[in-house]
């Protein structure tokens, strides 16, 4: 017999970076040396102390049983206590915090939570690819947004068709951005709370690279804004902030009605997380942060070592204010696609071409900082040895 996936399966998009995955190991086994800036992906280990929390968790039995299905109350609240500590925004955690096995659940089910299928939802692009799975499993209609280099990579509200944002139900943001670095204002947040008001439309801030900034500049909650907590939520990761990607865990804070559409879908979909796994969390949230703001730091240094490299190939970057990652322009001639192809080969470098990302990612390549520093130079280095930049040549 032969079972055919739904033809909701099917509308799925694709895994555009699979094939970016299958190329670099084909690379690998023919034996070359390459430098994979495509990744996304902590190269650094979790602290230490949450390692030992959830050690000292998991010796206790009553972890190994079922969880709570909207997560363990001690974690939530740990989690309303980080966000008024560190954004002073004052969270019920019972009703404002949801509990998540990684904020990718979050994102993907919010559409089939809360939206009928043929509804609007307005995303970025480029964006984050898997926010459009969440459209195609809740079969609503798709309006992207652009994201211009011009206007630092924020939306332009004006310039929204007046139909689409007439239509829409959802507005995802994502700051700082992948794949751009780029970092909102809280003059944009007072933009989008007014604009969320005017048209009704509910906020999804992806805010998972929320405690890497550089140069001395926090990153801004979205929930810190006036309004904020009226119109919209927050996804708040562990992945980027403590090197926990693997552990799978997040929350999500604001919007009751928002919250508790998304616990109800969970508590058909999951049984909450690893009761060790929360404690842990637990452990990095009542920490002092030192061990998330050295994290930072050392991207914020790979950033620097990565653009001083760049400008003496005149390899033009938009410098990023956060996330660890950062957008360079491809040259003249290529497409992102082409022009990663050819580092790969040419060079033995990897990384990510934007186009994957969006069409208004096209003309740009994604570089992750997440090598050592001599990496980063000497990736910048055989890159230039191509001579690709004589465009931008003083």
């Amino acid at each position: 017999m032969k079972f055919p996936e739904s033809k909701v399966m099917q509308q799925l998009p694709k895994q555009f970076f699979a094939s970016l995955v299958q190329s670099v190991n084909a690379k690998i086994a023919s034996g070359a040396d390459v430098i994979n800036l495509g990744q996304g992906n902590p190269d650094q280990p979790t602290p230490a102390f949450i390692v030992k929390a959830l050690a000292d968790a998991a010796q206790d039995p009553a972890t190994h049983k079922y969880a709570q299905f909207r997560g363990q109350p001690a974690f939530k609240q740990a989690c309303a206590d980080f966000y008024e500590r560190e954004y002073g925004v004052k969270l019920d955690p019972e009703k404002e915090i949801v509990v998540l096995g990684g904020t990718k659940i979050g994102l993907v089910e919010l559409p089939f939570a809360l939206m009928n299928p043929g509804e609007t939802i307005l995303m970025p692009d480029p964006g984050y690819p898997d926010y459009f799975s969440g459209v195609a499993l809740a079969q609503v209609k798709l309006a992207t947004y652009p994201l211009l280099e011009a206007n630092n990579f924020l939306p332009d509200y004006a310039s929204f068709d007046p139909a689409v944002t007439a239509a829409a139900k959802l507005l995802y943001l994502n700051y700082p951005n992948n794949p751009t670095g780029a970092v909102a204002t809280p003059e944009f947040y007072d933009q989008t709370v007014a604009f969320a008001q005017q048209h009704q439309i509910g906020v999804v801030s992806d805010f998972a690279y929320g405690a890497i900034g550089f140069d001395g500049q926090r990153p801004v909650s979205f929930l810190q804004r006036a309004g904020a907590k009226d119109v919209g939520i927050e996804f708040y990761s562990f992945s980027k902030t403590y090197n926990m990607a693997g552990w799978r865990l997040g929350f999500a804070a604001g919007n009751a009605d928002m919250i508790e559409a998304i616990n109800l879908i969970q508590d058909h979909l999951f049984v909450s997380v690893f009761p060790a796994i929360q404690r842990a969390g637990m452990a990095a949230l009542q920490s002092d942060q030192r061990a998330a703001q050295m994290i930072s730091d050392r991207y914020e240094s790979r950033r620097n070592a990565l653009l001083a490299a760049a400008a003496k190939i005149n390899w033009p970057a938009y410098r990023p204010g956060g996330t660890f990652y950062t957008l360079m322009k491809v040259p003249v001639g290529y497409t992102s696609e082409q022009f990663a192809d050819l580092l790969l080969d040419q060079a033995s470098v990897a990384v990510a071409p934007c186009n994957g990302f969006g069409a208004h990612g096209e003309g740009y390549v994604r570089i992750g900082l997440l090598v050592s520093e001599e990496r980063l130079v000497e990736a910048v280095e055989r890159v230039g040895a191509l001579n690709l930049f004589w465009q931008w040549r003083a």
